[in-house]
C-alpha cells in the first residue's frame, strides 16, 4: 500500500499531497510535476509520513520554514508512538538524520530551523542562542507565561498582553519595539522601569526614539539587529546574553549584566509589527557600575568579556 503524503502548509495547516485543497495552495489545480518536493524546497512546506507504521519522515528546506508549520509538525512528533524519525533536509544538498525519539527529533528540527541571523559579535556583548520550543511546554516563569500567550494569541497584539503582563508582574522587564514593514531602525514603543543603565526618565522621553540612539549607542546598534531579524522572519528568540553597557550617569562607567531574553514578534491592525523583549536577570545581586579605568585592569577586563 503507498504511504499516506501529508503536507503540512506555513501557516500550519495539514493537507493530503493529491487534494484539492493542497492544489489550491499551491495554486495549481493540475501540475504536470512533483507539486509535493516543489512546495517542500520552494512554499515553505513539510512533508510528513508515516512509513510501515515504524519510521516518520520529515521532509523539509528549513530556511523556507515558517513558525506555525514547525509546531504544528513538532506537537505531532511529541505524541507519536513512533520510534524513529528520519529527517530529509535541503542544504546545499538533501541530507537525512535518524533519530530515535520525537522529544530528540523536535529538538533536532527547532536547531535546523532557526534563524541564520548571527550579529556581530562584539567583546561587550555576548549571546548563546537557546531552544525557544522549551518555552511553549508549560512552565510557570514569566518568560514561559508570555511564550504561551504569544502561542495561544496567534502573535496577534491586543489589549490583553498589557494586562497579562501587568497580572503576571512583567512589565518591569519588559520593552515593546515597533518595527515597519520595510525593516527601517526599531523605536521603543514602552519601556519598563527595571533597566539599571537607563536613566531613571528614559522610560517616558525615550518613547518613539530610535532603539539605536539610547545612551550606550554601540548596544543599541547591536540589539536592533536582533529585532530586525525576529520582525523579518516572524520567529521569536531565546538567548542567554551577558553586556557591559555604557551608562549616562558618568563617563565611562560599565553596568555589567547576564539575563536571558526572549524576543516575540506580534502582529497589529496597522502594518507595524511589535517586537516585545522579556529579560530576567541571572545576576540579580552583581549587577554594578564600573568605570572605563577599571576596564584596564586584567581582572576586570575579564569580567567584562567573559560573563
Amino acid at each position: 500500500m503507498k504511504n499516506l503524503c501529508i503536507l503540512i502548509s506555513p501557516d500550519g495547516r495539514w493537507m493530503v499531497e493529491d487534494s484539492a485543497e493542497f492544489a489550491a495552495a499551491i495554486g495549481d489545480a493540475h501540475p504536470d510535476y512533483d507539486a509535493a518536493m516543489f512546495a517542500v524546497k520552494n512554499l515553505g512546506f513539510i512533508r510528513f509520513q508515516i512509513l510501515d507504521q515504524s519510521v516518520i519522515e520529515i521532509e523539509l528546506h528549513p530556511y523556507t520554514v515558517e513558525l506555525p508549520a514547525l509546531l504544528a509538525v513538532q506537537q505531532q512528533m511529541l505524541v507519536s508512538q513512533v520510534g524513529l524519525f528520519r529527517i530529509r533536509y535541503l542544504d546545499s544538498e538533501w541530507r537525512s538524520e535518524i533519530l530515535s525519539s520525537g522529544e530528540l527529533a523536535a529538538a533536532r528540527l527547532s536547531e535546523l530551523c532557526a534563524p541564520k541571523f548571527a550579529p556581530t559579535l562584539k567583546e561587550r556583548f555576548l549571546v548563546e542562542p537557546q531552544d525557544y520550543s522549551r518555552l511553549f511546554d508549560g512552565g510557570d516563569g514569566p518568560l514561559h507565561l508570555l511564550a504561551q500567550k504569544w502561542r495561544v494569541s496567534f502573535g496577534h497584539f491586543d489589549p490583553t498582553v498589557i494586562s497579562f503582563a501587568i497580572k503576571h508582574q512583567m512589565l518591569s522587564r519588559m520593552m515593546i519595539f515597533g518595527i515597519k514593514p520595510d525593516l527601517t531602525d526599531p523605536v521603543f514603543r514602552f519601556i519598563g522601569d527595571g533597566f539599571g543603565w537607563l536613566q531613571r526618565d528614559y522610560q517616558f522621553h525615550g518613547i518613539g526614539e530610535r532603539v539605536e540612539n539610547q545612551p550606550d549607542h554601540d548596544y543599541g546598534e547591536w540589539v536592533s539587529e536582533f529585532y530586525r531579524s525576529v520582525a523579518r522572519t516572524g520567529r521569536p528568540r531565546y538567548d542567554l546574553v551577558s553586556a557591559a553597557i555604557r551608562t549616562p550617569s558618568r563617563e565611562g562607567a560599565l553596568f555589567v549584566s547576564r539575563y536571558e531574553r526572549l524576543l516575540l514578534p506580534w502582529k497589529t491592525s496597522s502594518d507595524e509589527i511589535l517586537v516585545s523583549m522579556l529579560s530576567k536577570r541571572l545576576d540579580a545581586d552583581d549587577d554594578t557600575e564600573r568605570s572605563a579605568l577599571d576596564e584596564k585592569k586584567p581582572s576586570r577586563k575579564i569580567a567584562a568579556k567573559s560573563l
